[in-house]
């Protein structure tokens, strides 16, 4: 039983103020209400909660961690401050620590769809898909619409888009991928997502490309090991809720990385419409 005293009447107007303003994408106005709240009550665990959440939708996941363990902290059963502390965990590689943060999050509430999602993509890192599977079929019963149950994607399937692809490109650049393997692997390793400034969520990355471009002409022995193509079945299953829009999906991510290889920026890609 709680032993926090009766909340204010106009205390709860501000944060409904705040959620509203979270709704509407007002980050900063969210924050700033949550912020009212807290002068008044400094462990007011709904404000906290808002406040974590807004720093999630604004990136700032360590901030969101802190908060999401401030909620938690006052009311020890709020399983939805845990799922979200694992789901900023699991985003800035802490993977333990966002597997004990999911785990109590079941164990508050065993039907919390989102502590079901982040167990089954930290399963998928250890290999366990047919375990990541069913906490996914659970998520996606919980909530269907936020948790939508990932689409299957066949070598078969991934090679025959590939295949679509690199046959709509110039027959020169299809002459020079032809010594480009264009890889699958199931998800992107921790190594990886730190080579990114800053470092990757490991749950966004659809493919990647390593190795010199096109236009680096360099020719020390590191730079002249041979270019590839990853793309990971995991993370591109969940990208959409649709067979054809997981596809379309596919085709942009191997453009994407081709024009990487082609030695196109980040502001190239975008410009093209293939960010």
């Amino acid at each position: 039983m709680s032993t926090l005293p009766p909340q204010d009447p106009t205390l709860e107007h501000l944060l409904d103020r705040a959620e509203h303003a979270l709704d509407e994408g007002d980050i900063e106005g969210c924050v700033a209400l949550c912020q009212q709240v807290l002068e008044t009550e400094p462990r007011h665990a709904g404000a906290l909660f808002v406040w974590a959440d807004a720093l999630r939708h604004l990136g700032d996941l360590e901030g969101a961690v802190e908060r999401y363990h401030q909620v938690t902290a006052i009311e020890p059963h709020h399983s939805v401050a845990w799922s979200g502390r694992a789901f900023c965990l699991f985003d800035t590689l802490a993977f333990e620590q966002a597997e004990r943060a999911a785990q109590r999050a079941i164990r508050e509430d065993d039907r919390n769809p989102e502590a079901y999602a982040i167990r089954a993509m930290l399963r998928e890192r250890r290999d366990d898909l047919a375990g990541a599977h069913r906490d996914f079929v659970r998520a996606s019963r919980l909530d269907p619409e936020a948790w939508p149950l990932p689409l299957p994607l066949s070598d078969g399937m991934l090679e025959g888009v590939v295949r679509d692809a690199l046959q709509q490109l110039h027959p020169a650049v299809r002459s020079y991928l032809a010594q480009v393997p264009i890889l699958l692997e199931e998800v992107p390793s921790a190594e990886l997502c730190l080579e990114f400034d800053p470092p990757a969520p490991p749950g966004e990355i659809l493919g990647v490309f390593s190795g010199p471009s096109l236009g680096d002409g360099a020719t020390d022995a590191w730079t002249m090991l041979p270019p590839s193509i990853v793309l990971f079945r995991r993370n591109l299953q969940r990208v959409a809720h649709d067979p054809e829009r997981m596809l379309e999906e596919l085709r942009i991510t191997v453009f994407h990385e081709v024009g990487h290889f082609l030695g196109l920026s980040e502001h190239d890609l975008e410009t093209r419409g293939l960010e």
